[in-house]
């Protein structure tokens, strides 16, 4: 941003928890600022003839992702249009914002006329207030306003007066439509990038996953004899591989412990990458157990997520301590626990697990049908080697991933930099094309 300068002259905004801005800058309330503030409502949703062959789109809060909203999950009826008054039809360039819970704050612009539930304000029929100058505005000062008014404890709320009752300190309408332009272009650019290194993030994934798929399904050596398996899914193997069940290799451990010690490292399954295997703890080394009970594990054992959403969850311990009870702990036997934790990580075999996870809300996977299937591997020495070669060429490749969700990183704080000093009036976007 150093190629923009300042504003001349700067005075107080008279609002306290916004401070300097631009001297020629207006306060301007929402209230005066659009000629409607509204929301809507929920049709119950076990009542199927408010929404079945609707063709009205409805907006959750779910679906307010700081974009533009141009299909929604669900629509509702034109008889539920009737049934209930609190639904109203908001026009294509609305904009929406979340007032409660965890999405407060969130925002969508209507790219399609809509209607909303009761957790969504919209406001419509802009006057001089740019509505799209307001979305920025809103984004840059989202956590401020949550801050200062939202109520509640657990669960923060604000409401339509909350919102109505804002000022906005803005240039003339102008000034407001050039500076949501330069932000639009501006932005498009950084979120491009992000995009191109996103995908360059899921490539790299994608050839780790590979390498490691190849290196304990068929080795390194590209000229060894190789055998069929006996498997159909495992296909052919190095000849002088063994293939035996899990449940030969790995025994499953089941002890339990309510409340562990204060001092106790805790695994939970938001504290494992999935697919990687890496330990990325959120607050997992300090965060205690409370009032539930744990599983026990040690040194070297491994711990496999078997709920269904998170069967790419896999990590060997490098100490003792307690985890998830939605861990299975495995004890390698015959083979390296990296092994063990490899071979559970390919696709192929989640694809195994999968197919046998039980339960209608929350499928899981269970031992007995781990433990039926087939893995192949090689004598332990084997095993060391191919696994060292793994972690030289697997490093590698993490460490670029590294780099670019670095980059990514700073690409989202500076977009969000840029979005706060041009709407605060920090920088002077004037003249820009």
């Amino acid at each position: 941003m150093s190629q923009y300068k300042a504003y001349p002259a700067y005075k107080d905004s008279g609002v306290e928890w916004i401070g300097q801005v631009p001297e020629e800058w207006l306060n301007r309330k929402v209230f005066h600022a659009f000629q409607t503030i509204g929301s809507g409502t929920t049709p119950p949703s076990k009542e199927h003839e408010w929404y079945q062959g609707g063709t009205i789109p409805w907006i959750t809060t779910s679906e307010l992702r700081e974009n533009t909203v141009v299909e929604t999950k669900k629509c509702v009826t034109s008889e539920a249009m009737q049934k209930f008054s609190a639904l109203k039809i908001f026009p294509a360039g609305s904009l929406a914002i979340a007032m409660y819970g965890a999405t407060i704050g969130r925002l969508g612009l209507l790219g399609i006329p809509a209607t909303t539930n009761q957790a969504c304000c919209v406001l419509s029929g802009e006057r001089d207030l740019n509505i799209q100058f307001l979305f920025y505005w809103l984004m840059a000062s989202r956590a401020a306003i949550a801050a200062l008014f939202s109520e509640g404890g657990g669960q923060p709320n604000i409401n339509q007066e909350v919102i109505a009752s804002l000022w906005v300190p803005s240039p003339e309408p102008d000034e407001q439509a050039t500076i949501a332009a330069t932000l639009d272009r501006e932005t498009s650019r950084i979120d491009a990038l992000i995009q191109k290194k996103t995908r360059f993030i899921e490539l790299l994934k994608e050839k780790r996953q590979a390498l490691i798929t190849h290196a304990v399904t068929k080795g390194l050596d590209p000229n060894v004899k190789m055998k069929d398996s006996g498997v159909e899914w495992i296909g052919q193997v190095p000849e002088h591989w063994e293939v035996a069940r899990i449940k030969r290799l790995a025994s499953l451990r089941n002890e339990r412990r309510n409340d562990a010690p204060t001092n106790t490292t805790y695994i939970g399954l938001e504290d494992v990458e999935a697919g990687s295997g890496r330990y990325r703890p959120t607050n997992g080394s300090s965060r205690q157990s409370e009032n539930s009970t744990v599983g026990i594990f040690y040194d070297g054992d491994v711990l496999y997520g078997k709920l269904r959403p998170y069967l790419r969850k896999a990590i060997v311990s490098e100490m003792a301590g307690c985890c998830s009870t939605e861990f299975l702990i495995l004890r390698a036997k015959k083979i390296e626990p990296k092994w063990l934790q490899e071979w559970l990580l390919t696709p192929d075999v989640t694809h195994q697990i999968e197919s046998g996870c039980e339960g209608a809300k929350m499928p899981r996977a269970d031992w007995w049908h781990i433990g039926s299937i087939e893995a192949v591997y090689p004598d332990q020495y084997e095993q060391a080697q191919i696994l060292a070669t793994l972690d030289r060429q697997t490093a590698r490749i993490d460490a670029l991933i590294g780099k670019a969700e670095h980059s990514i990183t700073l690409l989202k704080e500076r977009r969000s930099a840029f979005i706060t000093a041009a709407v605060t009036g920090q920088i002077d976007l004037r003249g820009e094309q």
